[in-house]
């Protein structure tokens, strides 16, 4: 078992800890690692991080539809992961800073 049997707690350290900890930040971050707990996310967010690429071409990479790859990007973009652009009548998306930052930290664990 993984508990302790008897109460030994560094009242000291456990306390400058936790006052350091921010669980609304930590809830924050969760929820935007949540969203690279998604395969097609992740996929799209990994094409991505290699090339700018429309729609179409996501759809064609993730095997997906592009309904459903739209649906991913826009979940991407209200997290500030994913930037776009039209040009003409077609929208090229790409990682933002912060997500090249968190999709490298993402990768990184498994490498």
């Amino acid at each position: 078992m993984d508990t302790c049997e008897l109460l030994c707690l560094d009242l000291e350290v456990a306390e400058s800890l936790r006052s350091k900890l921010d669980p609304a930040a930590t809830e924050q971050l969760a929820g935007t690692l949540k969203l690279f707990g998604d395969p097609t996310r992740l996929l799209i967010a990994q094409a991505l991080g290699e090339h700018e690429l429309c729609g179409c071409d996501l759809a064609w990479i993730t095997g997906a539809s592009e309904k459903v790859v739209s649906h991913h990007l826009g979940r991407l973009r209200t997290a500030g992961l994913v930037t776009s652009r039209r040009e003409g009548k077609v929208v090229f998306a790409s990682l933002s800073e912060s997500g090249r930052r968190l999709l490298a930290s993402v990768t990184a664990v498994t490498a």
